[in-house]
């Protein structure tokens, strides 16, 4: 299989960044992506999904996605048309969800002290690369382990296993 690249300009995000805030518990009522996605971020930036574009890249310090283990989260940044997540660390569930919808999280000590917002980066899932094309500055990332790749490349978890099932 091909190598997993995105390419797009960055939106910066301090520590802890919970999951009220990516998608505040108001909304957890609405089962429609589409209708999640309008309001991702909406607790740090009311009309952050205005000003995204598709394959746009979130950054953020330690801990991103922390606090209530909700799925909406992870759905509501995918579906707006953020590539990826980067990020020094990410909360354990949110880790998991993300990789269950088929959201592509990196975790880099370097790139979320280096990069600034607006910067337009690139990122390689399959070697962790992430280069910012703005600064002419490389970063590394942790590489993501071939089931989890094929996750993303299926789509999510119920997606991956459904196209395993049906071959």
């Amino acid at each position: 299989m091909g190598e997993i690249f995105f390419r797009g300009s960055v939106w910066k995000f301090g520590a802890d960044v919970d999951t009220d805030v990516i998608i505040p518990a108001k909304y957890l009522n609405l089962t429609n992506p589409i209708d999640l996605s309008q309001h991702c971020m909406e607790g740090i930036d009311a009309n952050f999904f205005q000003k995204v574009k598709a394959g746009d890249i979130i950054v953020a310090d330690k801990n991103f996605g922390c606090g209530s283990s909700r799925e909406h989260a992870p759905l509501a940044i995918k579906t707006l048309g953020i590539s990826c997540v980067i990020s020094k660390s990410f909360a354990r569930i949110f880790y998991r969800n993300a990789f269950n919808i088929g959201l592509p999280i990196l975790e880099s000590a370097d790139a979320p002290d280096n990069v600034e917002e607006g910067d337009k980066i690139e990122v390689n899932l399959d070697t962790g690369e992430i280069l910012d094309r703005i600064k002419k500055r490389s970063f590394r990332a942790n590489s993501i382990p071939p089931f989890m790749q094929d996750l993303i490349r299926g789509g999510g978890l119920m997606n991956y296993i459904a196209k395993r099932l049906n071959s």
